[in-house]
């Protein structure tokens, strides 16, 4: 089974982050075992970047997956960087509320949460119903 870690890790090496100097990785593993990651692509447009849990996101979705089991991000940080606001929601939008979250570092320094715990009433296709 392929380490979360090992992954986000490895496709961290891989962002585009010319402006930041901050590069992202992110792994996901599906409720079928599978695995799944993205890097942080910035443009020189801001708003145009695309964060690394939305990478690996969109690497699941294009391989017909729709069900997160486990997340794991990782930055060149001195401590753990959590998933942003959009991407807390995009998460959600494929997890449950007990799917495990490790932020760690590059160093190896990590945190472990729930997607619960990062967005906490959190909007769902719940509300969408009349």
């Amino acid at each position: 089974m392929t380490d979360l870690r090992d992954a986000a890790v490895l496709v961290r090496e891989n962002a585009h982050a010319p402006y930041s100097n901050f590069k992202v990785g992110a792994a996901i593993r599906t409720a079928s075992g599978a695995v799944f990651s993205g890097c942080n692509v910035e443009n020189v447009a801001y708003p145009q970047g695309t964060c690394a849990e939305a990478g690996a996101i969109a690497a699941m979705v294009a391989a017909g997956e729709r069900e997160i089991a486990e997340v794991y991000v990782v930055a060149g940080s001195d401590m753990p960087v959590t998933p942003c606001g959009g991407c807390r929601q995009k998460l959600a939008e494929f997890s449950g509320g007990d799917v495990s979250v490790t932020m760690a570092t590059v160093a190896g320094k990590e945190q472990q949460t729930t997607m619960g715990e990062l967005l906490p009433g959190a909007f769902g296709a719940a509300h969408m119903q009349g």
